[in-house]
């Protein structure tokens, strides 16, 4: 008998829940909402070396988010290579005449890839950015910093598009990673990284960490 009444007392409750039906499916899990907003820095790698921007994102959907991002990095020549004595220091680089940075500005389209199929802490997206961009050329021969005071400007349009993800679930903070290709097309003559050779297309593969803030 008192076995009886504890198996009522472990059955009873069933009787008042809502229990799936058979073949039922679970309801899906709502997507994890973020921020609208996002400003933080790019930490760039290239094969002319490491450089640094900033940028800025605005989510308009789910899956669409506006940006804008500006960025400094240095651009070496295809023949260029860096050699080093046997004590670590750099040996110039012969026949090179200027070093070359970059700073593009873009503005473009992030869009999201495969949510809802993906978890949240994963979000992979595709981006598209266009704009202007300044090439700064500064003699070789000159020691590295003191070049900038015969910095010379010159002027050229561009984009990149690229692949990349967002990492975590942090509501506050911003890891991910992004893998571009640039294209930067210069409005004159082209800029002289090696003497007689002028370069008027820029640009290659760059990878991109992104650290920030969201609010």
């Amino acid at each position: 008998m008192n076995k009886l009444i504890f198996i009522l007392l472990l059955i009873i409750p069933f009787f008042n829940s809502n229990p799936q039906e058979i073949g039922e499916l679970a309801p899906d899990k709502k997507p994890e909402e973020f921020p609208d907003n996002a400003l933080g820095i790019d930490i760039i790698f290239s094969e002319g070396g490491v450089g640094l921007g900033t940028f800025y994102r605005r989510e308009i959907s789910q899956k669409i988010t506006l940006f804008g991002d500006l960025s400094i990095s240095e651009s070496k020549d295809e023949q260029e290579f860096d050699y080093y004595d046997i004590f670590g220091r750099p040996i110039p680089v012969f026949g090179k005449k200027n070093r070359v940075f970059l700073v593009p500005l873009n503005l473009g389209l992030q869009y999201r890839l495969f949510e809802g199929i993906v978890y949240d802490n994963l979000r992979p997206y595709l981006n598209l950015g266009v704009g202007p961009s300044i090439v700064f050329t500064t003699p070789y021969e000159k020691e590295y910093f003191d070049a900038f005071a015969k910095a010379h400007a010159n002027y050229a349009v561009g984009g990149y598009a690229g692949f990349g993800a967002n990492f975590g679930l942090d509501k506050s903070s911003l890891i991910g990673i992004n893998l571009r290709y640039y294209v930067i097309h210069l409005l004159n003559e082209g800029v002289e990284t090696l003497n007689g050779k002028h370069r008027k297309d820029l640009g290659g593969i760059f990878l991109t960490l992104n650290f920030g803030f969201m609010y």
